[in-house]
């Protein structure tokens, strides 16, 4: 992500920038503040102010917003015009300043890592009062969630997933530790192994901390398979066109905990990501096999391509070993969480209604949607199995998402503020700032909700 597109607010630099108004529709034009000539261009022209429309003039931009639903319509501008300097012309609120400053930046994100041309961007000079190093942080974080999703498996193995969490790692000085192969049998994380047993590519615990060491404890787990094919349970061809994007929740808890560090959060962090690729050879795991999970719970295996929550499990009940303040699972988890709500909202389960209450205030303030969903435990009997304490499938076709989260229930810590996140990581629709393919979900909501939490810190102790 380009994060010299933005600049911070200067007398001078806004003297010398193309102004960008903002219009609603065509009989908002006269409102708007646009010089005569513009406007006139604009009823030449038959704009009409709809979300997402750009019309350059030589006094200035026209900016459709439409019904103004759209907190990062700015970024339309950013992806159409040219190099420059460029002003919102009108003043904001705070928060609007913030999103569209943040729209103007992710505007300019490409995924260009295969292309030998990069497009020129124009750069905003930030709105007065907007915090440009948090609208940085976060747009710099999104592009890295985003980098990651859109990278292809064959090269986002999780020799490569552990590479990218090391030049983090180094970046904030924090420590890193990885657990590789048949060393995770001998540490006794047993899921995680059988998962990717099968694989060339050797599965792997990926173990990141950072801050004080007396400073409260934040976990974050996301979910890292690389590719999913199914396992034995093999998905249909349509079914594995996506699956480079199943390490999403990996990528957004990286995302995450570098908008954590880098803004200097006052927490002890630790990251897990159980890396693996979910293939299929002589060793896989089948159907009908049990496994003995790091928590000592059994599980038989109802579905091979209900492989994440058992990686997720072994990590889950890891992380929760040290008693953190607060736990975060991050996960594409379910096609049965898209049923529900679509590729846009991040449901999420807990059982805490303070965080859940945090989340969502978070959430709607910073335009980064998500949804509570019910940790409804009458739904546990469909994990039953004759021959194990769990199975990894639930009977049936009802409550997929939720069976899954009440799954990872049993590997997270009782005592312990725990939230579970099950996203898409993904985009099947364009919008502005926002191009089909990989997407940072809950991440930037959950930062806040963390920071208000814990507040300011030391990078080390």
């Amino acid at each position: 992500m380009r994060l010299d597109l933005l600049r911070e607010h200067e007398a001078e630099a806004t003297k010398a920038a193309t102004p960008v108004y903002f219009v609603a529709d065509k009989d908002s034009l006269s409102e708007s503040g646009a010089p005569e000539r513009l406007v006139a261009l604009a009823r030449l022209n038959n704009f009409q102010g709809e979300t997402g429309s750009v019309l350059a003039g030589e006094d200035g931009v026209l900016l459709g917003v439409g019904d103004g639903s759209d907190p990062y319509v700015a970024a339309a501008a950013s992806e159409r015009l040219p190099e420059g300097d460029y002003v919102f012309a009108a003043p904001m609120q705070r928060a609007e300043a913030e999103a569209a400053a943040l729209g103007w930046l992710l505007g300019g994100y490409r995924f260009d890592r295969y292309k030998k041309q990069k497009p020129a961007v124009g750069r905003l000079v930030a709105p007065k009062g907007v915090d440009v190093g948090a609208v940085m942080r976060a747009a710099e974080a999104t592009g890295l969630v985003r980098d990651l999703v859109n990278t292809p498996a064959g090269d986002m193995l999780p020799a490569k997933i552990e590479e990218e969490a090391r030049q983090i790692a180094d970046r904030f000085g924090a420590d890193i530790d990885c657990i590789v192969g048949d060393d995770l049998l001998t540490r006794n994380f047993p899921m995680i192994h059988a998962v990717g047993r099968a694989a060339v590519a050797a599965p792997r615990l990926i173990d990141l901390t950072w801050g004080r060491r007396d400073a409260p404890k934040v976990t974050i787990v996301g979910k890292g398979v690389a590719f999913d094919s199914g396992g034995l349970n093999l998905k249909p061809a349509s079914g594995m066109l996506l699956m480079k994007k199943d390490m999403g929740g990996a990528a957004n808890a990286l995302g995450l905990a570098q908008m954590i560090m880098d803004a200097g959060v006052g927490v002890r962090l630790r990251v897990l990501i159980p890396a693996v690729e979910n293939a299929v050879s002589g060793s896989a795991y089948r159907p009908g096999d049990v496994l003995k999970s790091r928590k000592g719970i059994t599980v038989e295996i109802g579905n091979t391509d209900a492989e994440g929550r058992l990686v997720l499990a072994d990590a889950l009940a890891y992380g929760g070993e040290e008693k953190p303040a607060m736990m975060i699972t991050l996960a594409t988890l379910t096609g049965a969480a898209r049923v529900a709500l679509g590729p846009d909202l991040a449901p999420f389960y807990t059982d805490d209604n303070s965080l859940a209450a945090d989340i969502e205030e978070a959430g709607a303030a910073l335009f980064d949607p998500v949804w509570r969903m019910p940790l409804w435990s009458n739904y546990d009997s469909m994990l039953s199995s004759s021959v194990a304490d769990v199975n990894n499938s639930a009977n049936g076709a009802f409550a997929g998402s939720i069976t899954a989260a009440l799954f990872l229930k049993r590997f997270a810590p009782p005592d312990v503020s725990w939230a579970h996140f099950d996203i898409f990581a993904w985009r099947p629709k364009a919008a502005p700032g926002r191009p089909v393919g990989g997407e940072a979900q809950a991440m930037r909501a959950l930062e806040r909700v963390i920071a208000k939490r814990f507040g300011p810190g030391t990078a080390r102790g």
